[in-house]
């Protein structure tokens, strides 16, 4: 899945819907021996959060018995917004030339 956000794509996948599937695992579960809350669980298995905390990360894969990259999956984007295309704005926001 490719998320969306109100800065636009940002491609990058998250597999705990799979992981979870293959060890036959709920979200319900992965909480409870992870700590993290359920609602932040739903977020990573439905891939809708807008941030991954590396605490997270580390219980997660902790309890999977998996690695960081069997979790998350970093998809190169088309077109790059880093480097000579992005933008600083006079405030501190950032945007790509894309954007613009």
């Amino acid at each position: 899945m490719i998320l969306f956000t109100t800065r636009g794509i940002i491609m990058i996948r998250i597999h705990l819907s799979k992981l979870l599937g293959e060890r036959r695992m709920t979200q319900k579960r992965l909480s409870e021996l992870t700590g993290i809350r359920r609602n932040a669980i739903n977020e990573w298995y439905h891939e809708i959060t807008v941030s991954l905390k590396v605490e997270h990360i580390d219980r997660i894969c902790e309890v999977l018995n998996c690695s960081v990259d069997e979790l998350i999956e970093y998809i190169p984007n088309k077109t790059s917004k880093t480097g000579k295309h992005l933008i600083i704005e006079e405030h501190g926001n950032r945007k790509s030339k894309e954007g613009m």
